[in-house]
């Protein structure tokens, strides 16, 4: 990238930080550029400074950049093998406590607390009347779109091949052609909630956090807060399950003890 073309970069994101209120700080430039880039493409933008006048005049094209910002790739019980290690964690959880609160963040679409809720009614050895999912993630619009809970298969998603950790699916989700919606027995055991992970306040008393494939999109300096905040979330002995390809930040492995390491879940110490 040119010196001209970084200044202009740098223009580009202090606007989004300033008039969209987007923490761009926290996250990899190679992200942020993909995604501002595919918008560029979208919208036959030249160049930074000409998607940047857009952006100044057209306030519909501010919402489509930050829903392309807002990390919100996901699926049904992605990476099945590591569910099965938190169908164990499940059944732990709601056996010894009297309420379970577990927290999804970033929850995207809503199918990873939708996930949490359809493998617990699907385990006989999972008490849900003692479970509770809480599911948050920055983007509004992504929100309402997984309180609705209405998915469509396309050719590059297959949802029923998504669900089939399930021993049947067709309890939790009524399908209608390629529209699979979660049906309300689920929906009862997720709550949805905008909050802001890398800026938002601390929750607090969770039993277990989901933080799947966002780590890899941050910078490594802004890790540790994230992990501060989840770890202040979390219970004495609170569970945290982390995606795949991410490991825990250096500052934080003596705090967590492996459980099923290879499938990146942790107790805290």
């Amino acid at each position: 990238m040119s010196t001209g073309s970084e200044r202009a970069f740098d223009d580009l994101l202090g606007f989004i930080e300033r008039e969209l209120d987007f923490e761009s700080g926290f996250y990899n430039d190679a992200y942020l550029d993909r995604r501002i880039n595919a918008r560029m493409r979208r919208t036959d933008a030249d160049d930074y400074r000409s998607y940047l006048r857009l952006l100044e005049s057209d306030h519909e094209e501010r919402d489509a950049l930050l829903d392309s910002l807002s990390i919100n790739v996901t699926g049904f019980f992605r990476n099945p093998e590591a569910w099965e290690s938190l169908r164990g964690v499940l059944r732990d959880l709601t056996a010894d406590r009297g309420r379970t609160r577990v927290w999804s963040a970033p929850c995207a679409d809503g199918r990873e607390p939708y996930s949490i809720a359809m493998l617990a009614l699907d385990d006989d050895e999972i008490n849900t009347r003692r479970l509770a999912v809480h599911a948050t993630d920055i983007n509004e619009e992504i929100l309402t779109s997984a309180r609705q809970g209405r998915y469509e298969a396309t050719q590059t998603t297959d949802i029923e091949g998504e669900l089939e950790p399930l021993s049947d699916y067709e309890r939790y989700v009524d399908r209608e052609g390629d529209a699979f919606t979660v049906t309300d027995r689920v929906k009862d055991l997720v709550t949805f909630e905008r909050h802001d992970l890398i800026r938002g306040e601390d929750k607090r008393d969770f039993d277990l956090v989901c933080c799947r494939n966002l780590l890899i999109y941050i910078d490594t300096d802004y890790k540790v807060p994230i992990f501060e905040t989840i770890t202040g979330s979390l219970t004495d002995r609170g569970y945290l399950m982390i995606g795949m390809t991410e490991t825990l930040p250096s500052e934080f492995r003596d705090r967590y003890e492996p459980v099923a390491k290879k499938h990146r879940i942790y107790r805290r110490t």
